[in-house]
């Protein structure tokens, strides 16, 4: 018995559309990260990027639990004495790019090196409900359907 291990002609990549609007941020970037490696194929190979096309709507309507809008912090460096910055998910949520708190979460989850680099970029993450991808005809992932837990309860009930 041989271990399969695909080859660059056998991968196919679908393009999967997927509405972030009340979702968990950490629960929605698991779930896209795998999707992202591939690892939801049976013919999943570690060194091969065999993962499939992501478009994630309405990043800007995304959910944090507990008090991680204010509490969590991202941490940067510039290069300079005493240049360390900080900046909170909130903030990212009301400036100009809300959707570098699903891309930040995604490509945390994602392994370090050119393989992880190449799988993210087949991530694409708009903060609208737009998105320039129609040609490509993606199918619909519902990531509510998949557990009751994706979508924070509070605020379902609430709305």
């Amino acid at each position: 018995m041989h271990t399969y291990s695909a080859k660059a002609s056998e991968i196919q990549k679908k393009w999967i559309l997927i509405d972030a609007e009340g979702l968990v941020v950490g629960r929605l970037a698991a779930i896209v990260a795998t999707r992202l490696r591939g690892k939801h194929k049976p013919m999943y190979t570690p060194h091969m990027d065999c993962g499939d096309n992501i478009i994630i709507i309405n990043a800007d309507k995304i959910l944090l639990t507990g008090s991680k809008l204010t509490d969590k912090v991202y941490y940067w460096h510039t290069g300079y004495i005493g240049g360390i910055k900080e900046r909170t998910p909130g903030e990212f949520l009301g400036g100009k790019s809300p959707e570098r708190v699903v891309e930040k979460a995604v490509k945390r989850m994602l392994p370090r090196g050119p393989l992880g680099k190449r799988q993210f970029s087949n991530l694409r993450v708009y903060a609208g409900p737009e998105h320039p991808h129609e040609a490509q005809q993606p199918e619909k992932l519902d990531i509510v359907a998949m557990n009751p837990k994706n979508n924070n309860y509070r605020t379902a009930k609430a709305g």
